[in-house]
């Protein structure tokens, strides 16, 4: 029997490896919509009412939790969500069905038979349910690991190795130390969400449209009346300060 989905998820590279791994994991499924952002997704289930609709959790503008309260009892719900994040305790404690990304075989094979056993009974309203996950997931710990899709790969970056990000037109760049030095990827996560997300003892915004580890600063220069920058251990580059956060900098 054929069913219909839905998947969401505001980075390409790990919405494709979740759509490849459906297909192998259940054939019979067909995909008739994809989203990159909450409220896409919700236009998208209103248009094609699909049965079943895999939403990442942490999305911009409306989150996965929050499309589906809306969604809540029209169709089965399946989360998204990445290794390390803290809504996975909220969800083994709810019994609500999950999977991994980048793809956990082994995770998927079980949420795609629960959902099947259930398809024979009208989805759950699970109201009341994810108003409580959706404030967990807000009282959360700060994100451990970044997860940035490079090509086809999905790289997870932990943020002990971030050196800043930096907004980017559409886009906010990661730059982070890896193995051979020092890298750089992009992420759909706006700045101002992101920021959200962080340890604020770790990552201080310094700019608009930056936000550093203070632990890679090596000095902070007056260059001008009112201006600042910032240097970092072992790169070349200087972040610049706005005059609102300039407070951050002053000797003790």
């Amino acid at each position: 029997m054929s069913v219909t989905g839905l998947i969401a998820d505001d980075e390409e590279a790990p919405r494709a490896q979740l759509l490849k791994a459906l297909r192998e994991a259940w054939p019979e499924l067909q995909i008739v919509a994809e989203a990159a952002n909450g409220a896409d997704a919700w236009d998208a289930f209103l248009d094609r009412e699909p049965q079943v609709c895999f939403l990442d959790v942490r999305m911009p503008g409306l989150t996965g939790i929050e499309v589906a309260q809306r969604i809540a009892g029209r169709a089965h719900i399946v989360f998204v969500t990445a290794h390390g994040d803290h809504a996975l305790d909220a969800f083994d404690a709810g019994a609500v069905d999950y999977v991994l990304k980048p793809v956990d075989v082994a995770r998927l094979a079980q949420a795609v038979r629960r959902v099947r056993e259930r398809l024979s009974s009208p989805p759950a309203n699970l109201q009341h349910l994810l108003g409580a996950l959706a404030a967990q997931v807000r009282r959360a710990a700060p994100v451990e690991v970044i997860q940035a899709g490079v090509g086809r790969e999905v790289r997870l970056i932990h943020v002990d190795d971030v050196v800043y990000f930096e907004s980017d037109a559409r886009y906010t760049r990661v730059i982070y130390r890896d193995g051979e030095g020092h890298a750089e990827a992009l992420i759909r996560t706006p700045l101002k969400e992101l920021l959200t997300q962080l340890d604020p003892q770790r990552f201080w915004q310094v700019h608009r449209s930056v936000i550093v580890n203070h632990r890679c600063i090596d000095s902070a220069l007056r260059i001008d009346e009112g201006q600042m920058v910032l240097t970092l251990r072992g790169r070349p580059e200087k972040l610049p300060v706005s005059r609102h956060f300039q407070g951050l900098f002053r000797a003790q």
